[in-house]
């Protein structure tokens, strides 16, 4: 296996590590110890979940490590063939690592507050307007979520060394994702259906792409990419 296939693989772990990290925290836990609209419910569940919300914010942390990691994996592998696409990836990669930190930091300060909160009337208010902020900080890192997934796009058309549907399917998925994100924040009212259908382009392009660099990698150099330096130099 040589080096490039290596980066590809543990780039796509880091890849996968980051998908289920998010959905164990966000899609399961949040739901059941974030009641949107209920200050007293949400204390009171995580007043009696102690570890699982403790759990809650290990995983939060983990998508924040695991999204850092996939980053710089993508710019290891793409940096030789396309230097701008890698840094693109890796800038928006990083930039959605810490919009995630700060919602991490938002929970954290929660659960610390639902854990000392015996007697004080404000309590509910606080837990629940920092749990609101950290679920503010993964609407607007949507924008770095369809971001990131442009320059992988275009590197894929561009090289040819990942499928080319997959590339315009992450381009598609992008676009969505951003779509989704400004229109959820800028209208007041939007259809669920709509917030929530754009970025699914994106989730397919993902899965698709994590399942490529786990048991493909990464296709060689196409050939026509190497003899064209070669044939040139010979003419010289």
């Amino acid at each position: 296996m040589n080096t490039l296939t290596r980066t590809a693989r543990w780039t796509g772990a880091a890849y996968l590590a980051l998908a289920v990290f998010g959905m164990g925290g966000f899609l399961l836990l949040r739901p059941q110890l974030y009641i949107e609209g209920d200050a007293d419910a949400t204390l009171a569940a995580l007043q009696a979940n102690g570890a699982l919300a403790h759990l809650w914010i290990v995983l939060e942390l983990g998508v924040v490590a695991a999204q850092a990691l996939a980053a710089l994996g993508f710019y290891a592998l793409f940096r030789h063939d396309r230097p701008a696409a890698a840094y693109g990836v890796a800038t928006f990669g990083m930039a959605n690592a810490a919009a995630i930190l700060g919602s991490a930091a938002m929970m954290i300060t929660a659960v610390g507050v639902a854990e000392g909160a015996v007697v004080r009337a404000s309590a509910p208010a606080t837990v629940a307007l920092l749990l609101q902020a950290s679920q503010a900080f993964w609407t607007a890192g949507g924008l770095f979520f369809g971001l990131w997934l442009i320059p992988m796009g275009a590197y894929v058309l561009s090289t040819s060394r990942m499928p080319r549907l997959l590339g315009w399917l992450l381009l598609v998925g992008g676009a969505g994702y951003i779509a989704g994100t400004v229109i959820g924040v800028g209208w007041a009212g939007a259809p669920v259906w709509l917030v929530d259908g754009m970025p699914l382009p994106a989730t397919v392009a993902e899965f698709w792409m994590i399942g490529y660099l786990l048991i493909r990698g990464i296709r060689p150099v196409p050939t026509s990419s190497v003899a064209a330096p070669a044939a040139a130099a010979t003419a010289r």
